[in-house]
C-alpha cells in the first residue's frame, strides 16, 4: 500500500499563475455555481479561492500544446493519494482522529460529485480541480495518511502472525498503538543489546595454579 501514496512532496502546489486576461478555454466555461462549490470546498480548508484565468493558467502549464495525451505526474500524484483517502474512510477497523474523518469526507464528497468544475472525460486535465482539492486538504491528512498506512503494516504482520487473511482479522487503532508501542520497545532492546558487553562490568581476577 506503500506505493499508493507520494509522501515525498507533501508540500508541493500546483503551478498557478495570477494572470486575469489568460485565455480559458482548455478548462471550457464551467457553470458559475461549479467554480462557487470547488472555492467553498477550498474554502473549508483554509485556501483563498481561485478565479478561472487562475485555474485556466494551471491547466496550461500542467498540459501544455503540443505535450504528452496523458494526465500529468502533478495530477496522479494526487489522485493517488485519493484513493488511499478513500482506502482510509473505508476501513471499518481505523477510526480516524480529530477533524480528519470529516476532511477525508469533504474531499470524497468533491470528487464523487457529478458537478465537476472540469468533467472527468476532459483529456489531460480532467481531475485538475480534483487534485487540487486534494492538495488543499493534504496538510490536514498527511499525518493520518502516514499513520494510516504504518497501521496497514503492522495489521498484515499480525494477521500473517496469526495465519490468517487480514481481511478477517479484526485489529483497531487502538491494537495498532499498543503494537507499535511494542515494536519500538524492542528496537530499542535491540539496539542497546548491540552496544552492551556480555563479559561482567569488574573484571575477576584469573584462576591460576602455583
Amino acid at each position: 500500500m506503500n506505493a499508493i501514496i507520494d509522501a515525498a512532496n507533501t508540500h508541493d502546489i500546483a503551478p498557478v499563475a495570477s494572470r486575469p486576461r489568460r485565455k480559458t478555454a482548455l478548462v471550457g466555461n464551467p457553470a458559475p455555481d461549479a467554480l462557487d462549490r470547488f472555492n467553498a470546498t477550498l474554502g473549508q480548508f483554509g485556501r483563498v479561492p481561485m478565479t478561472l484565468e487562475e485555474l485556466a493558467a494551471s491547466a496550461h502549464r500542467l498540459a501544455p500544446v503540443g505535450g504528452t495525451a496523458q494526465a500529468s505526474d502533478w495530477i496522479v500524484r494526487r489522485m493517488r493519494r485519493a484513493l488511499t483517502i478513500g482506502l482510509m474512510l473505508a476501513d471499518p477497523c481505523w477510526e480516524p482522529s480529530g477533524r480528519c474523518g470529516e476532511v477525508a469526507g469533504i474531499v470524497l464528497a468533491y470528487l464523487r460529485s457529478t458537478d465537476d468544475l472540469i468533467p472527468d472525460e476532459t483529456p489531460r486535465i480532467g481531475h485538475l480541480d480534483d487534485a487540487l482539492v486534494v492538495e488543499a486538504a493534504w496538510p490536514l491528512l498527511a499525518d493520518e495518511i502516514r499513520d494510516y498506512l504504518e497501521f496497514g503494516r503492522i495489521r498484515r504482520i499480525e494477521a500473517a502472525l496469526r495465519g490468517c487473511a487480514e481481511n478477517d482479522f479484526v485489529f483497531t487503532r487502538a491494537d495498532w498503538q499498543q503494537a507499535r508501542h511494542a515494536e519500538a520497545a524492542l528496537v530499542r532492546h535491540r539496539d542497546a543489546v548491540a552496544l552492551r558487553s556480555y563479559l561482567p562490568s569488574a573484571r575477576t581476577p584469573r584462576f591460576r595454579v602455583c
